[in-house]
């Protein structure tokens, strides 16, 4: 766009308006500019009016010559006490956040493109009212700021990011869909695409990725990945990584179990949720799409038992394993992720599939790790007791061991259905599985990236993270090959192996809508829930 200088009756028509110049010189507009539309405005150095804005009722605009931006900003993540482990910059994904953290000492990060001067920006088709401060901000296109009481050193990297009332944000990169809203206060903070963050919620040195809803609650060195979800007060999500998670009111996360400082972290791995009141004590890993429910103290590892309960009260922690996998919220969780993703750009990568070689490889684990509970302590025990000193009763263990089965023999029929008795053609894959914050690849593959972070360019790394996406399908069948002929016992799949896999998963599939029936109306029969909303979700069971 051309811009030109003021003509003597433009700079006349300000003064009329009560507007004032350190030198009027340093002013230049567009073609179509109209002195008519500015008032008692004072402009300091250079300045470029641009296209389309609207800027009514602003304290100050102002660039100090040594800002940030927000860009290159180290923080530390997860663990509030220790050294910066991730440079926040307009740039950063979730994958580049999580490899930051995997890396050696947490030291190997990259930062966005810092040749470049800074100067405070705001785009074309703008609209910035009512709003006291913005201090060396950048502001993308087509973006409003609307009450926000003060963004100082700030990135708005994108388009349609809406800023509200009584906003305050310092460090922060935010991008493309955001919204900051009603009082939410962010410092040192990345807020990633079509994420919103309101009612009052305050966080610092904390990440939020993909569709994440945070209101009223609090986070402090908190990686929410995609579809992390908080929507109530006196909640706090402190030191761990979250992700797909929804957590209930009154959650609370404590990293400080020894005086010496917050130096523990934990992770609620995908699909994991809290109940209302649940205190969690780091260290702690929560397993897949598992529930907790009271204040659990033993800093347990359930990353192999998924869709459990973990269950605290005064007598300690005990689980049931498998539960949640025949419930309806899980069922509703897996299928409405998708339908929900607003994002337009889409820069980070997020796998949706929920029955995936991670999630599953737990499970099989699962069932392995009940069996031999029953091995080592008796098969008629009334409670078994885990490494970490959770307790898990007998009924419960052995609905376990049926849910996953049946679990596992859904997957394996579903993944066989479409690809047959089809031998890989890769090995790549076979073996264990991780979840890179939304992108699912195999562990030995994540390991290599690890050890070239930091090494190679981001450019690079990023087509890796990629390709690997892009081979999503190809690993999951060598991995699902693998696991169907150890779970049958098989050598080879021959077509009429495979044909028995099928009939099997198509029979648990039915056992598993079933079971997800009877939870629908168990819930009926407590009397909350409308005849007519039972019937809608029963007849849309498939």
């Amino acid at each position: 766009m051309e811009y030109r200088s003021l003509t003597l009756d433009e700079i006349e028509k300000m003064q009329q308006n009560g507007c004032w110049a350190e030198d009027w010189g340093l002013l230049t507009v567009a073609e179509d500019f109209s002195a008519n539309n500015i008032r008692r405005t004072s402009f300091y150095g250079e300045i470029t009016i641009g296209e389309n804005c609207v800027l009514d009722n602003i304290g100050c605009i102002r660039n100090t010559g040594d800002g940030s931006f927000g860009e290159n900003n180290r923080i530390s993540v997860m663990n509030e006490a220790g050294e910066g482990n991730v440079v926040i910059h307009s740039q950063l994904t979730s994958q580049e956040a999580a490899l930051c953290m995997l890396c050696k000492n947490g030291t190997a990060a990259y930062g966005g493109d810092d040749d470049e001067p800074r100067q405070t920006t705001i785009g074309s088709n703008t609209r910035i009212v009512n709003t006291r401060e913005l201090t060396n901000v950048i502001i993308g296109d087509n973006c409003e700021l609307s009450g926000a009481s003060r963004l100082a050193d700030c990135t708005l990297a994108g388009e349609e990011i809406f800023i509200g009332s009584d906003v305050i944000c310092e460090n922060a990169v935010i991008k493309t869909g955001a919204t900051v809203l009603d009082g939410a206060k962010l410092y040192n903070c990345f807020v990633g695409e079509a994420v919103h963050i309101g009612k009052g919620f305050s966080a610092e040195n904390s990440l939020f990725f993909a569709n994440s809803y945070m209101d009223n609650g609090e986070a402090c060195a908190a990686f929410c990945g995609p579809f992390s979800v908080s929507h109530h007060k006196s909640t706090l999500l402190i030191g761990a990584q979250y992700m797909f998670y929804n957590a209930g009111s009154n959650t609370n996360f404590s990293n400080h179990a020894y005086k010496i400082g917050p130096v523990h972290h934990g992770t609620m791995e995908r699909g994991a949720k809290t109940a209302s009141g649940a205190h969690i004590l780091l260290p702690a890993r929560i397993g897949a799409f598992s529930m907790v429910m009271g204040k659990v103290q033993n800093h347990p590892d359930t990353s192999s038992l998924p869709f459990s309960y973990i269950i605290a009260d005064a007598a300690g922690t005990s689980i049931v394993p498998g539960r949640n996998f025949t419930t309806v919220g899980t069922y509703r969780d897996v299928n409405k992720w998708e339908k929900r993703d607003m994002r337009t750009t889409k820069e980070e990568i997020v796998n949706f599939d929920w029955l995936n070689p991670m999630v599953m490889g737990e499970v099989v684990r699962g069932r392995q790790l009940l069996e031999t509970l029953m091995e080592e302590q008796g098969r008629n025990q009334s409670c078994y007791i885990t490494d970490d000193g959770c307790t898990i009763k007998n009924h419960a263990l052995m609905k376990g061991i049926h849910y996953y089965d049946m679990a596992i023999r859904m997957y394996l029929g579903s993944m066989v259905e479409h690809y047959g008795a089809y031998l890989p053609e890769s090995s790549v894959g076979s073996g264990e599985w991780a979840d890179l914050a939304g992108l699912l690849a195999p562990k030995s593959e994540i390991d290599g990236l690890v050890d070239d972070f930091g090494e190679t360019g981001l450019g690079d790394i990023r087509e890796r993270l990629k390709e690997l996406h892009r081979n999503y399908e190809e690993y999951k069948w060598a991995w699902t090959y693998r696991m169907a002929t150890d779970y049958y016992g098989l050598d080879n799949m021959t077509q009429d192996d495979a044909d028995e896999i099928v009939k099997e998963g198509k029979a648990a599939r039915e056992q598993w809508l079933d079971a997800i029936r009877r939870d629908a109306e168990r819930e009926f029969a407590l009397g909350d829930v409308d005849e007519d909303v039972l019937n809608t979700f029963l007849n849309q069971l498939k």
